[in-house]
């Protein structure tokens, strides 16, 4: 608001800024005669008034105004109205006026001041004048704002499409096309028997955002059987897939999953329930495209308007042609299939989507966001092909994990109706652990049911499959009877094994084979007639093929097959080996020019035939054969055998064949370091019905012994296998409650891959080795690392550190409390998060000594924009920290005489106690236990704390809240029978942990008695350990988990002729941890 007064009237222009020029353009004047009496104000309220004139004049627009209006004026002083504190009265009604506005005064010379000038001074300087009153119109407004609002409008009228362009003209068609193409569902079998309506059996899957890991150098079925759900993941639903973050726009999808996860029916149920109207109206066209049929474009040139009206016809015939002016949604299904040559750096740069190039080209430009910018794409793939896109060029990845346990439920539920066998079908897959967790793959769910389902209409009693080799032979022989059914007339108790049939599963199982072996999974008609497979054929018998062909487009000349899952493809590629030895004696799984391998010759030739194939698949790169050898193991079986009579010439092993088989494979399992590489040898155990190594381990583990049993190789990877394969939530590995050492952290790397946080290890330098290469690894899902109270040492932190800056390392998370670390050690920290500085954001050093360059260094890492760091917990340093072990931590305690139980004797300073027969004269006090041998500490403890006891006979020793009742006779007043108290129960090497009510026994190996147990209370972190004190080290018992409330009292309890006494420790009591008794 450019403001003036002259001696006769006020001139005011309000002016806006355009944002597109950065000028002001004026958009209304104002201007006024100032009355008689107005005219004999002095200047300087003259000026205030004009200024109160023209506010008012505009209060409409100016009113309450979020930024401020910038006034000019050629008066210096005015601005004393917003800060004097003595007015007159005139200027005291003004500023009350004033203080409903926002705005600020600004001095301009009245050299630029001139056109408010010239408005003040257009009127007569005596009022009976004849001239005009004035010399232009009253005052106007222009118009605010209407350049922008024109220039919007002429930009709309340019780019508004074509009448006959308009959506509207082919949408309905289009969406009708759509709804034709995935409103059924052809589940697992294409184009075979009654089709399923998707909306009807779809199940919602598992989605998350984010992933377990990066580069997976392992076959994906691993990845299967390690996944668990997390509470900390972000669970994305099908028609939120493009949903914005709060901080960035969502161009590039990219969602991984194993084969057969359910990426596909995810994409089908998006482009279905946009094309019904359910979801996405915003969306103009989705384009649903899988890279199987963009292959068969290879070698031709299109633009990018040709080729989605040679895909899409019904945008052809509606005249679409300026896509850029629609919303649009590309979904690019399977690009672990594609076969076109996808070079982000030497494909050339194409923007014009009228230009014709290669369809690899279009490609690379549409993900780059050369082509299109404006469009949503939606790519799927298996892991291993995630790499192909760089990762500039997605914004969020995703993850499909299929069912969780209640979304399996469903579907059988769905896909069985008859509620008896449903319940029947999921209590006998939950009992399996390894069909329970292949059944997060709904190709497989289907694969179950189908069995299932017949093997319960035509069994005798008999057992349910078990394995997976059972499944997929009952499997197949499901599939043979219904197309001898189908195709041959036959009924169900004719043979089922045809010549028809042996003819096309052998060479099925060629194909299966000869593909396994070079990584294909989906294949053409020259593939197929390589191995003697007639094309009309494959498409007739489709009970364990799928064809795919897009007839409706118009668009395809050859036909794309592939096994219905990779799983089906591994056991027709066993099962074809198995055949082709036992019909002839022939190992296709070793050319003649390949020398012998480890395996020992054996007299028996099926021996030496299943040990060749255990020593091939270990040699596998990647795991290549892991499944196949699961499944060719499993097929030695009688029980399997005797389904497959008939396609075997003469019968094969016997039940020696498979224990020496058996004990063969734990024989590699005892010769291979590396737990890794033997877990899918206990699947292999798990096929031959040989469990007895994990047996052992589990009873280990029941027993609560196994962190003092000394393990054998084959044990430590018995328990990776068991842990892998437990519905165990492993997010937050506790490595104390298996065996707390450098040497398990070594062994169970494989689970601490697979985990989200790593608690105490009882670790030392040594082992941040093995940490910083889990840190570096690209599959590691490791976001919260707690290394506290580890004697880590500066030497181990800068070991740590060069897995902390590698940039694989997504840390969040990092927890060294109580690690002996000074300044040496924050360097490394500093040097390496200034390496890689995008991930880590909580970081902390308690209870160390950093010193104050330590301090500063990484406070000043807070400071830092390019740090995502944002909190560094320093409490509780300085040097006397820098003292191995938990007894850094040693608080000294007495026992509260006013709590201990009458027959209960207190000796030594109140530092002893032990049961006698006589009553004592104790006083009765509220706080006293009555009823039961028992006595608490006189100081309730927070923060860390850490105390010895000796004990004599039954203890139980353990920590209470004030309010825990003491005078009844019931479980309320037991220490570890109530919800205040946790408590371990001690009678020589016999210990059980109580809370609530709740127990859990171990056994310790014989050690002297009387010996020490150690407490160690962390209260923050919510944990209360007991450990067994021996003269090398600590032995863990037990530790609890729980979130304090309120300060814990130590506790402990009696029985006849039992005794206690608190060793004496060399540390002062930590006074500021501790809370005196009232």
């Amino acid at each position: 608001m450019e403001v003036d007064a002259s001696d006769t009237g006020v001139g005011a222009i309000l002016s806006q800024m355009s944002a597109s020029d950065g000028k002001l353009h004026p958009c209304a004047f104002f201007s006024r005669r100032f009355s008689p009496a107005e005219r004999n104000y002095d200047v300087g309220d003259r000026e205030l008034l004009a200024i109160k004139l023209a506010l008012e004049e505009r209060r409409h627009w100016l009113d309450g105004t979020e930024l401020p209006i910038i006034i000019w004026t050629d008066h210096k002083n005015l601005s004393y109205i917003q800060s004097a504190k003595r007015l007159n009265s005139r200027q005291s009604r003004w500023a009350l006026f004033f203080s409903r506005f926002h705005f600020t005064i600004t001095y301009r010379p009245g050299s630029k001041n001139v056109k408010p000038d010239a408005l003040s001074r257009q009127f007569p300087a005596t009022p009976d004048s004849t001239d005009p009153e004035t010399i232009i119109a009253k005052p106007c407004i222009i118009g605010a704002v209407t350049w922008e609002l024109e220039r919007q409008i002429q930009r709309a009228l340019e780019n508004e499409p074509d009448p006959a362009e308009s959506p509207g003209a082919c949408q309905y068609k289009f969406k009708s096309n759509l709804k034709e193409r995935f409103q059924c569902l052809f589940e697992g079998i294409a184009k075979a028997g009654n089709p399923t309506p998707l909306n009807e059996i779809y199940t919602d899957l598992y989605v998350t955002e984010g992933e377990t890991g990066g580069i997976i150098a392992e076959h994906e079925f691993r990845e299967i059987e390690t996944t668990k759900s997390s509470s900390s993941e972000k669970i994305i639903r099908c028609d939120e897939i493009f949903k914005p973050e709060k901080d960035r726009p969502t161009r590039t999808v990219m969602t991984k999953g194993v084969a057969g996860i359910g990426k596909t029916i995810l994409t089908q149920k998006f482009a279905l329930d946009w094309a019904e109207d359910k979801s996405n109206r915003n969306i103009q066209f989705t384009f649903p495209l899988t890279f199987r049929e963009l292959n068969l474009l290879g070698g031709k040139t299109y633009s990018l308007v040709e080729l989605i009206h040679h895909l899409f016809n019904a945008t052809k015939e509606a005249g679409v042609y300026r896509f850029e002016n629609y919303k649009i949604v590309f979904i690019f299904d399977g690009l672990d299939e594609c076969r076109l040559p996808l070079d982000f750096n030497r494909n050339e740069i194409v923007t014009d989507i009228t230009e014709s190039t290669s369809v690899e080209v279009l490609l690379t430009n549409l993900i780059r966001g050369k082509l299109l910018p404006s469009a949503l794409l939606w790519i799927t793939t298996r892991p291993a092909a995630a790499s192909q896109i760089p990762p500039e060029y997605v914004d969020i990845v995703t993850e499909v994990k299929g069912f969780n346990d209640l979304q399996k439920e469903e579907y059988f539920r769905k896909k069985i109706g008859d509620e008896v066998n449903a319940n029947i079908i999921i209590a006998h897959i939950r009992r399996s652990q390894s069909l329970n967790a292949m059944c997060q793959i709904p190709v497989f769910c289907w694969i179950t049911a189908t069995v299932l389902q017949d093997v319960l209409k035509s069994r005798d009693g008999g057992e349910l499959p078990k394995t997976m080799t059972e499944m997929y032979v009952h499997f197949l022989v499901v599939q043979t009877k219904l197309n001898n059914k189908k195709y041959h007339g036959t009924n169900e108790t004719d043979p089922h094994w045809i010549p028809e049939n042996k003819e096309l599963i052998g060479s099925l199982g060629k194909l299966a084979f000869e593909q396994l072996q070079k990584g294909n999974l989906i294949f053409y008609e020259s593939d197929l007639r390589t191995c003697g497979i007639d094309i009309i054929s494959a498409s007739i018998y489709s009970g364990v093929f799928t064809q795919i062909f897009k007839e409706e487009q118009g668009l395809y000349q050859d036909k794309v097959f592939c096994f219905v899952h990779l799983s089906v493809q591994e056991f027709l590629a066993a099962l074809y080996v198995d055949l082709i030895f036992s019909n002839t004696g022939i190992n296709p799984l070793e050319p003649e020019e390949l020398p012998t391998q480890t395996s020992k010759p054996s007299s028996n030739k099926y021996l030496f035939f299943y040990q060749k194939a255990v020593d091939k698949a270990l040699l596998s790169p990647n795991g290549q054969l892991d499944l196949f050898l699961r499944f060719l193991l499993g097929l030695s079986l009688e029980t399997n055998q005797k389904l497959l009579q008939g396609l075997r010439i003469q019968a094969q092993s016997d039940t020696k064949t498979t224990e020496e088989t058996a004990e063969y494979v734990k024989e590699k399992i005892r010769e291979n370091p590396s737990p890794e590489k033997s877990i899918n040898l206990f699947h292999c155990l798990n096929e031959l019905k040989d469990n007895s190594l994990v047996k052992e381990v589990q009873q280990y583990l029941n027993s609560g012994s196994l962190s003092s049993k000394p393990l054998s190789l084959s044990h430590w990877s018995a328990l990776v296998f068991i842990l892998l394969s437990s519905d165990e939530d492993l997010d937050q590995f506790d490595l104390q409650k298996y065996s707390p050492s450098e040497e398990a952290l070594l062994r169970l790397l494989p689970v601490v891959k697979t985990s989200k946080k790593l608690r105490s290890c009882n670790l030392n330098e040594k082992s941040c080795v093995a940490v910083a290469t889990i840190l570096s690894s690209e599959s590691t899902c490791l976001r919260q690392l707690d290394l506290s109270n580890n004697d880590l040492l500066d030497s181990g932190v800068r070991l740590l550190s060069a897995g902390l800056m590698n940039p694989n390392c997504k840390l969040e998370v990092l927890c060294l409390s109580g690690c002996l670390i000074t300044c040496e050690g924050c360097l490394s920290l500093a040097s390496a998060l200034s390496s890689n500085p995008s991930h880590l954001r909580e970081l902390d050093l308690s209870y160390n000594h950093p010193g104050d360059l330590g301090i500063k260094l990484l406070t000043d890492g807070v400071e830092n924009p390019q740090w995502r760091l944002d909190t560094v917990r320093l409490d509780h340093v300085g040097a006397q920290w820098m003292k191995a072990g938990l007894q850094k931590y040693a608080c000294e305690l007495r026992l509260d005489l006013n709590t201990a139980n009458k027959h209960v004797l207190l000796k030594e300073n109140n530092t002893k106690a032990e049961v006698v027969s006589q009553e004592l004269p104790y006083p009765d006090h509220p706080d006293r236990m009555d009823l039961l041998y028992g006595v608490l500490c006189t100081h309730g403890l927070t923060g860390r704390c850490y105390w010895e006891v000796e004990r004599k006979g039954w203890l139980s020793i353990g920590v209470a809240y004030k309010g825990m009742e003491r005078k009844q006779t019931n479980n309320e007043s037991r220490c570890g029978r109530n919800d205040k108290s946790w408590a371990l129960f001690s009678l020589d090497n016999q210990f059980s942990a109580w809370h609530n009510d709740e127990a859990k026994s171990f056994n310790a190996p014989d050690s002297p008695v009387p010996e020490r147990v150690a407490v160690y209370l962390d209260w923050y972190s919510g944990t209360l350990s007991f450990y067994r004190v021996t003269a090398e080290t600590l032995i863990h018992i037990h530790t609890f988990h729980t979130t304090f409330t309120e300060p814990v009292y130590p506790i402990f309890g009696f029985r006849a002729y039992s005794a206690m006494s608190l060793c004496h420790m060399s540390e002062k009591s930590l006074e500021l941890q501790m809370v005196p008794s009232e």
